[in-house]
């Protein structure tokens, strides 16, 4: 091993410890591929360059101050780790794209691994690469900054076979922001105080599991993307919304938890109310095995949702289970199963697990308050009640809406 504080003698070394007194630029200029160069304890000051296949390493005790402008490290290479390194104080200019890290490059085998980011623009911006891994990094925002002008804390663009795993990732805009990106996989990142947890735009063929995401606006927002795999995570204490799907088609939503989802009282308006589950101008959708759970309203659907198979659910103590405006009937269950409503007053008079009558969650009253929404303060008045009551009395003056024919009788969780 040897140590060099000048970069003259790098073309012999295999593996060269830079102290912070070096030129770290020149270093990495005559770099063989292959080297490792290491970072000794202690500021590099600077915006960095990566032209050649090389291996950086900070070993957790080395710091790269950008000192407030452009990028941490630019990558121009493939077949590069980056790894154990502190990174802070790149630029802000979102417009300019100013990262911790930062490659927009046509290059593959890239290893983004176990680095600290904090920083005010975006912490990690991949855009055209392939076969990348961002694999347990803490990226950090800075909050003094309104969201809207904080970068995303990962950003895919146009990337392919990326696998983001393990990160934590707190005051950004987005966490995890994936656009025009396919075959990449999100797996076990923790993400809070933020707007969006995981946001994904015109992205197929992706597989989101066991993430978490907490006090954000919206858990994930899934939008105008198809054939996704959304399973085993969870959102909580968000605000807006748990899950929102916007136009998403032929993907598996499973195995989720969504819970506690309320709009803070501050915040509050007439039709903002915190939704489990948000679901526009979706369909061909299987929804299934999730928890909804203390929800201002469980499941909103609208704008031509149709066609998706909604079934073995758990709608536990939302306010409100579904929201759905239309004037058709839409079936929720397969193959006779149902899901499970914590309201369902219905009986089991042959133990077989499912309810002897179907459940609608909503009736026409419901209908009658969400297209006039000044009415909630009448929802108790002794009018609402005997109209709800005729409506009971009556079939012919019930609405369409959502009907499970299979409620169940029971729900056990897999969670603790």
């Amino acid at each position: 091993m040897l140590i060099l504080s000048l970069y003259s003698h790098v073309s012999v070394a295999d593996v060269i410890r830079v102290d912070p007194e070096a030129d770290l630029q020149a270093i990495l200029d005559v770099a063989k591929e292959g080297d490792t160069i290491s970072l000794m304890e202690g500021v590099f000051y600077g915006n960095f360059i990566i032209t050649q296949a090389v291996t950086v390493n900070g070993h957790q005790k080395a710091v790269i101050d950008a000192q407030g402008r452009g990028h941490g490290l630019l990558l121009k290479s493939g077949n590069v780790v980056i790894e154990e390194l502190t990174i802070i104080n790149w630029g802000d200019d979102l417009t300019e794209q100013n990262a911790g890290i930062y490659l927009d490059a046509r290059v593959s085998n890239i290893i983004i691994r176990n680095n600290t980011l904090r920083g005010p623009g975006f912490g990690v911006w991949l855009q055209k690469g392939k076969d990348i891994n961002v694999v347990g990094n803490t990226i950090k925002g800075d909050p003094s900054l309104r969201s809207s002008d904080r970068g995303n804390g990962i950003q895919l663009s146009v990337v392919k076979n990326v696998e983001v795993i393990g990160n934590e990732i707190s005051d950004t805009r987005d966490g995890i922001y994936i656009i025009s990106s396919q075959d990449n996989i999100i797996d076990k990142n923790v993400m809070h105080d933020l707007r969006y947890g995981i946001h994904y735009m015109y992205s197929h063929s992706n597989k989101i599991e066991w993430n978490v995401v907490y006090q954000a606006r919206a858990g994930y927002a899934l939008m105008s993307s198809k054939s996704l795999i959304v399973e085993n995570n969870i959102s909580r204490d968000c605000e807006d919304y748990g899950i929102l799907m916007n136009f998403i088609t032929s993907s598996t939503i499973r195995h989720n938890t969504v819970k506690n989802i309320v709009t803070k009282p501050e915040n509050k308006v007439i039709g903002r109310d915190g939704k489990g589950f948000f679901i526009y101008n979706s369909y061909n959708n299987v929804i299934s095995h999730n928890i909804i759970e203390n929800a201002e309203i469980g499941f909103n659907l609208t704008a031509g949702s149709e066609n998706n198979n909604i079934f073995n659910n758990a709608f536990i103590n939302n306010r409100q289970q579904v929201k759905f405006v239309a004037n058709r009937l839409e079936k929720w269950s397969l193959n006779g199963q149902g899901n499970y409503w914590n309201n369902y007053l219905g009986w089991d008079l042959n133990q077989d697990g499912i309810g002897d009558t179907p459940f609608k969650p909503n009736d026409g009253i419901d209908k009658l308050i969400w297209q006039y929404p000044e009415t909630q303060i009448l929802i108790n008045s002794p009018a609402i009640l005997m109209l709800r009551w005729i409506q009971a009395q009556f079939p012919l003056f019930q609405s369409q809406g959502i009907q499970d024919d299979f409620p169940m009788m029971q729900f056990n969780s897999p969670y603790p």
